[in-house]
């Protein structure tokens, strides 16, 4: 290698994003040839011009100079390839890293791609990568504290097996006692999964034939999701609890969740008296994937309703006393309204729901023991507790049968999309029914005054219903 070599240079100019791009300069016999890498600066002065490195006054120093190092290393690769093929010159090495043979940086794409989906608006996914990125980060970080970059190229199946035996030894942030849940991680590699695919299909970074998850599987368990049964309703419907303190509110807030087929926490959180219409029905738009719901109020939930409408309510107002009207985030009413609220307004929108599901949680677990429950009471077990019911009122099982039993949230809400027609507002009904209370001992004046023929008859048409 002594007539060709391999250095790092910062441009003498800022490009038009207004950053100092690195460039791998590779010359041979006095004629330079020069590359772009992968990383940029925002100042020209954390460049160390004397020793061709970043200066630790850049907060990503080591990270960025480890991605340097590699693609050096990279390129010194080719040159051994053309090499043996007796076509070593600095021309042909340029040729060959700017055809795409050299592996870019999976972690600054995926950080990248976590980016868009914040600018996007897509809190969601953009916290599930970020938590993602986050953990890939802490693996790839050394003893000593400096992370190493992740090449596309070094991403295979052995890769991914070790990445996911390093998940099994994790704490659950929740529950530091516990390690992570398997489906945790299964999620965890979906994501790893969604954006080695865009990479493939959108950027062209890695061709298909290198996609490691062809033959790298990873499957989650069927967990038992929890439910109550009519009994136990009835005993939190049974507490004697002081009208207006928290505790019941969130008992009136789990109630009408299961009274209405199980709303969503976030949707639930979010309702406002336009979504209830005068014929007695609450429409929404479900904020996860936009499903419109249309049904129909049974009698326990308009009495819910009764608790927390007044004269002087608008159709604006949140029905329930849990979110920040003034926020800035509460003058969006409508899910279309939402949809474009800047990302940071929208990620406080999504914190402070958090905040308060994490709040009523508390005191459903505080309510079943109250009740002598030993579930995991939460409020998502109100999706799971209706499905329940309505198989046990004989309800069609066509319309149930996938409603919240199921691991999978898709099969669920496809469920969930269809339960909106007359058909199921008769079903709905029905659940919820109330039987009309009966004055026994007028009953029995009455039978008694009916002759023994007459008695016959009523008993032949009690056995027959």
């Amino acid at each position: 290698m002594a007539s060709i070599t391999f250095n790092l240079e910062l441009a003498s100019k800022a490009n038009k994003a207004g950053k100092y791009p690195i460039y791998l300069r590779i010359t041979q016999n006095r004629t330079p040839v020069r590359i772009k890498t992968s990383v940029e600066l925002e100042h020209k002065s954390d460049w160390n011009p004397k020793k061709k490195e970043i200066r630790p006054s850049e907060p990503n120093a080591a990270k960025w100079n480890a991605i340097l190092a590699k693609e050096i290393e990279a390129a010194k690769d080719k040159y051994r390839e053309l090499k043996e093929a007796g076509a070593a010159t600095s021309t042909k090495i340029k040729e060959k890293i700017n055809s795409g043979e050299t592996s870019k940086s999976f972690l600054q794409y995926a950080r990248r791609r976590t980016q868009e989906l914040y600018d996007n608006g897509n809190i969601r996914n953009y916290k599930k990568y970020n938590g993602f990125c986050n953990k890939l980060e802490t693996y790839l970080t050394d003893s000593h504290g400096i992370m190493h970059d992740l090449l596309f190229s070094e991403i295979d199946t052995a890769f991914l097996a070790r990445f996911e035996s390093y998940l099994h030894t994790l704490r659950n942030e929740r529950n530091p006692e516990k390690v992570l849940h398997v489906n945790t991680i299964q999620v965890c590699f979906n994501v790893f999964r969604a954006i080695v695919k865009r990479a493939i299909e959108v950027d062209n970074i890695i061709p298909m034939e290198k996609n490691p998850f062809l033959s790298f599987k990873i499957k989650g368990v069927k967990t038992d999701k929890e439910k109550l049964d009519a009994n136990e309703i009835e005993r939190i419907k049974a507490l004697d609890l002081k009208e207006g303190c928290l505790i019941w509110h969130c008992r009136n807030y789990f109630l009408f969740s299961f009274y209405c087929a199980g709303i969503r926490v976030g949707d639930f959180i979010q309702l406002r008296w336009a979504n209830i219409s005068n014929d007695g029905r609450i429409h929404y738009q479900m904020g996860k994937n936009h499903k419109v719901r249309d049904l129909v109020l049974v009698e326990p939930a308009k009495r819910i309703l009764d608790y927390y409408h007044h004269p002087k309510v608008k159709a604006t107002d949140y029905i329930f006393p849990i979110l920040d009207p003034n926020a800035e985030f509460a003058k969006a009413v409508t899910q279309e309204e939402k949809d474009v609220l800047p990302p940071d307004i929208k990620e406080k929108m999504f914190a402070q729901i958090g905040a308060k599901t994490a709040l009523i949680n508390k005191e459903l677990k505080k309510i079943a023991n109250l009740a002598g429950i030993e579930k995991n009471l939460s409020f998502h077990i109100s999706r799971h507790s209706f499905a329940k019911a309505a198989k046990q009122k004989g309800v069609d099982n066509a319309k149930v049968k996938e409603l919240l039993a199921h691991s999978s949230l898709k099969i669920t809400e496809g469920y969930m999309g269809n339960f909106d027609t007359a058909d199921n507002d008769a079903a709905l009904s029905s659940i919820f029914e109330e039987k009309p209370s009966v004055d026994i001992d007028a009953l029995v004046t009455q039978l008694k005054s009916l002759s023994k023929e007459q008695l016959k008859e009523v008993l032949k048409k009690v056995k027959a219903k």
